[in-house]
This record gives structure tokens, C-alpha cells and sequence, in this order.
């Protein structure tokens, strides 16, 4: 049975598209393509001079489903995720993406149609560049801890309200820089959901322990110290640091092991070897 195709339009595109197929002026967006893949486009686009991110889904083909399927990942079919993970935060009062456009239909999962247009989020910065340098010019004690206790309070925020991001990296944590950060103005947004699953109630513990993990990896090489480490899981868990070191005593060698096996992956991936 064919399902109800789905439609949001605020403005400026309620009214730029008016009277449209919405879905043929999504795909006629012109823009800078950041990232072309079999199924998906992302551009970024402006209208009236302000900036705007939009990911077209034309649908993924059966084989791709069936590729997931087997590597036991769960495919994206569409930007149905993004829009959702976009909602649920927003009512969990997790700063995200602003989404302006949105639109779905088909009922064939290998040819499903979809389009979901965000507000740019500028000026910004993502927490991967702004820390990259913390090694050698560490922050203010009083930012850097600020800065750990609101990534700590957004993931816990996310999980708690049965949202596990699968991406979950300093880079898609963006830091707004007006006014400059300080300990008391300090804004940070959570991207990239488009592969975000969402539950009633608290994320799965293993999907939560993916997340953790790998924003831990993406930690490793800024130079936070054990006891920032431990303030992160203080704010995260919310509860007294010797009852977390206690209950999630599991959670805590994962996270040394996980970090260890990422980081070996990635260097051997990205790091070229000596002589090469």
C-alpha cells in the first residue's frame, strides 16, 4: 500500500516554492555540492542571502539495503532520520539544526524520494577545529571546563530521551563563536543526524556505549587530562563520580579499549607511514 506523502515548508521556501512540486525545486537547489554519493547529494544553497544546508535522498537501490543488511548495519534510506532526530531533540532541549524544509514520498524503500533543507548555523565553529590546538595553547581552565560539562549534559540529554547519534564526534558538535565562548555564554549544536535512531525511552546501553566511545576517540589527542575525563562523567551520569565508577566499571574499560582500536584504525587509514 502506497503511504501518504509527507510535506513541510516554512519560509523563505513556503514561499519560494509555492504553487510547485516541492520535491522538483528541492533537486533543482543550486549550490556548492559538498558531498555526492549514489542516493544522496548534500549542497549548500542561499536564498535572500542567508545560507542553507540541503541533503537530497533519491533512494539508495536494493543492493545497498541488502549490503547493510549483511555487514549488520542499518541503512539510511532517506532524510526521514534527520528530520525526526531534528524534533526529538529540539523537545529534549538539545540545541541542534533548524529545519526548514522537509519532504517524503514513495513506498518502495530502495526508491524512496526525500529532501530535508536546514538553516546554516553560522558563525560557527566545530569543537574538532576549535580544540585541535588545546595541546600546545590550552584553554582557559574555567572554558575548558564549561565547554566538557555542556557536551557532557547534551549526549546525556540525547540518550536519555532515546536518541543515539552513531556519529557521535567533537566534529559534529559546532561551537557558536558570537558572542566569543566563555563559560557564560557558551552555545554549542549537535549535526549530522542523518543516521540517528530514535526509541521511546532510554537508548539502548549499547548504542548509548557506541556513542560514548566514540566521542572518547575523538578526544584522545586534545589533551584532556583524567580528572577533565572524570568531570565528564560526573555531568553526563548526573550522579555521585564514586557511584558511576562503581555501576559502570564495564562502560569505562570499553571506552579505553574502543578508543585504542579506533585510534589504531584511523592511523592506519589517514596517517601515512615513514617513507611513503
Amino acid at each position: 500500500m502506497s503511504q501518504p506523502e509527507t510535506l513541510f515548508l516554512d519560509e523563505p521556501f513556503r514561499t519560494l516554492w509555492a504553487g510547485q512540486d516541492a520535491f522538483q525545486a528541492a533537486r533543482a537547489l543550486q549550490g556548492k555540492v559538498l558531498r555526492e554519493l549514489e542516493g544522496r547529494r548534500t549542497l549548500r544553497t542561499e536564498v535572500g542571502g542567508r545560507g542553507y544546508y540541503a541533503k537530497l535522498h533519491r533512494g539508495v537501490g536494493w543492493g545497498e539495503i541488502f549490503k547493510n543488511l549483511v555487514t549488520a548495519r542499518l541503512p539510511v534510506l532517506g532524510a526521514e532520520h534527520e528530520w525526526q532526530a531534528i524534533r526529538r531533540l529540539a523537545e529534549l532541549g538539545v540545541d541542534t539544526m533548524k529545519a526548514v524544509a522537509f519532504g517524503r514520498r514513495g513506498s518502495n524503500p530502495a526508491k524512496l524520494e526525500s529532501f530535508i533543507v536546514t538553516e546554516e548555523l553560522a558563525p560557527t565553529t566545530s569543537l574538532e577545529d576549535y580544540c585541535r590546538d588545546w595541546p600546545a595553547r590550552p584553554p582557559a581552565p574555567a572554558l575548558k571546563r564549561a565547554i566538557i560539562a555542556r557536551v557532557a549534559e547534551m549526549a546525556g540529554k540525547m540518550h536519555r530521551g532515546g536518541v543515539n547519534h552513531r556519529d557521535c564526534y567533537l566534529c559534529h558538535f559546532l561551537l557558536h563563536t558570537e558572542p566569543p565562548p566563555s563559560p557564560a555564554v557558551l552555545r554549542l549544536s549537535l549535526i549530522d543526524l542523518h543516521r540517528a535512531q530514535i526509541r521511546e525511552g532510554t537508548a539502548p546501553r549499547r548504542w548509548r556505549d557506541k556513542d560514548l566511545a566514540a566521542l572518547h576517540f575523538s578526544t584522545l589527542e586534545i589533551g584532556l587530562t583524567a580528572r577533565d575525563r572524570l568531570r565528564f562523567l560526573r555531568a553526563y551520569f548526573g550522579r555521585p563520580l564514586r557511584d558511576t565508577l562503581e555501576v559502570e566499571a564495564a562502560l569505562l574499560v570499553q571506552l579505553e579499549r574502543e578508543g585504542e582500536r579506533l585510534m589504531e584504525r584511523y592511523r592506519r587509514k589517514f596517517v601515512p607511514k615513514a617513507g611513503t
